[in-house]
């Protein structure tokens, strides 16, 4: 498959965006109560010969983000199920009253299905950087979110979300691992059992992770489902009291997660992840995870500081 849109280019096998815009079609023709909206972003990506159907289900409302949040709102106040889907700083950043309000306030639930990840499209620049979603629905409550590491996952974690009631975010990225991890019960998976301490990967920072960890005397965990935090994994598999999380999105996010699941332990935890601080410069994917320390040779530089540090 080769699409172009927003001078974005998806030209190699199917990535995780690519699956939501398979599915999405086959989503609503199985399950009258769904309705997906969207804000131009993907609608031309979606099979119109596929889509024709469940048109009547299938709703663009232009670059109109607040719009797209409220229009799913007032869906899921008639017993409908919305799949409100963009990129994430305009899913979540842009359009967070409405997500506060019209979704939370309101007490319905919504499916939002993010893409791009932090910084997919590099290009974009910091209007298109989505990094501080999770930190941001972390605010609000009873948000589930889920962070899948492939495609096969990202499909699964869907297909579960949409048959629920509650608010849901699901965030696709470019990244991938070569397999998929997840377990079927949103637990965290035990990627390598160690004595030194505990590295939590999150969705596709798991292939990178194990890598940098390679012979380090450590657990790696993963984890597709962020929220709720699988504190109770965590305590059962800890053999030392540090811990380090990476996260595809702003660094330290999940750092208080980590805190409650280990209270009444003392404990040392480290969060990797994208910095606060604006990039000025366009580069390349690679480039950013570089510049953040989440490429491979700056995990393992990170984590191993971490390590030692204990003693």
């Amino acid at each position: 498959m080769t699409s172009t849109m927003d001078n974005e280019t998806i030209t190699s096998g199917e990535n995780q965006r690519d699956r939501f815009y398979r599915i999405l079609p086959q989503l609503l023709a199985e399950d009258d109560r769904l309705a997906a909206v969207l804000a131009e972003i993907g609608a031309s990506y979606v099979d119109s010969a596929a889509a024709r159907a469940v048109s009547d289900r299938l709703i663009n409302v232009g670059i109109r983000e607040q719009l797209l949040i409220g229009v799913a709102g007032g869906l899921a106040l008639t017993g409908l199920r919305p799949i409100a889907h963009t990129f994430a700083p305009f899913l979540i950043e842009r359009p967070f009253e409405q997500v506060k309000l019209d979704l939370g306030h309101q007490g319905v639930g919504a499916v939002l299905v993010s893409a791009g990840g932090s910084y997919d499209w590099p290009e974009g620049g910091e209007t298109h950087f989505g990094y501080r979603d999770v930190a941001l629905l972390d605010t609000l409550q009873d948000w589930t979110v889920h962070v899948p590491g492939h495609p096969d996952e990202a499909e699964a974690l869907l297909r579960t979300s949409v048959r629920g009631d509650g608010r849901v975010y699901v965030r696709l990225g470019g990244d991938a691992n070569s397999r998929p991890l997840a377990g079927r019960d949103g637990r965290m998976q035990v990627l390598r059992r160690g004595t030194r301490g505990t590295v939590i990967a999150v969705g596709p920072m798991a292939d990178r992770t194990v890598a940098a960890t390679e012979g380090l005397d450590v657990t790696v965990l993963y984890a597709a489902t962020i929220r709720p935090f699988d504190g109770e994994t965590l305590r059962a598999t800890l053999d030392a009291p540090e811990v380090v999380l990476v996260e595809p999105y702003l660094r330290g996010t999940s750092i208080a997660e980590v805190t409650r699941s280990l209270a009444g332990i003392r404990h040392r935890v480290s969060g990797l992840g994208i910095g606060p601080a604006e990039a000025r410069r366009y580069g390349t994917r690679a480039e950013h995870d570089v510049l953040h320390g989440i490429d491979e040779a700056g995990l393992r530089r990170q984590i191993t500081d971490f390590l030692d540090a204990a003693g």
